[in-house]
């Protein structure tokens, strides 16, 4: 199984030519067909229905009703988790998280590793990273790059709630795994290695 962020560190990678289930974040279905798509901003699920992708998205609850006649648009998956602070509300998870949850939630564990891409965190400047970048529902090159500590926080808490999948990291050199990712079940490997 294989998830895709959109970082920047993917860009050189032909994700066509890996034979996995995907599931991917946002906008990658413009570029790359995926079997699973998470959009969590409204903006975004809206883009996909009016394409002629037929993309299953999964959005929030908060925006489920707003998109329930489209066959193609279901709820991301509850949390496997309760917990107390501000990032452990449902509503503050953003797509990637979502989109290693479900991953989690649909890979069977004794036969393949969850493999991520593009889940760079962190920006080699302090402008945005991301792929899509000043194209349409994303923001513009000069913007500041997005603190990554709920995303960190939030994939760790799926890395520990599926204990039973190996994860591997695929990341550009001296990357390092953030500290709540140094777990049994996670490991890094060089980008170029996939």
């Amino acid at each position: 199984m294989l998830v895709i962020g959109n970082g920047e560190s993917r860009l050189g990678i032909n994700i066509n030519s890996i034979n996995q289930v995907k599931v991917g974040c946002n906008a990658v279905y413009r570029d790359y067909p995926v079997n699973h798509l998470i959009c969590v901003d409204r903006k975004m699920v809206r883009e996909v229905v009016n394409s002629d992708v037929a993309n299953i998205v999964y959005t929030r609850k908060d925006w489920y009703n707003e998109f329930s006649t489209s066959p193609l648009v279901q709820e991301v998956p509850e949390l496997p988790y309760y917990g107390t602070e501000r990032q452990d509300e449902p509503f503050q998870w953003g797509s990637g998280p979502y989109a290693v949850l479900l991953a989690s939630m649909l890979a069977d564990p004794w036969d393949e590793d969850i493999k991520l891409i593009g889940f760079d965190l962190y920006s080699a400047t302090d402008r945005v990273n991301n792929v899509y970048k000043d194209t349409q529902n994303y923001n513009k090159s000069e913007h500041h790059s997005i603190d990554p500590r709920y995303w960190i926080y939030q994939i760790g808490k799926v890395f520990e709630n599926f204990p039973h999948h190996n994860y591997k990291i695929y990341q550009e050199h001296l990357w390092q795994l953030p500290e709540a990712w140094i777990q049994p079940n996670v490991s890094l490997d060089k980008i170029s290695n996939l």
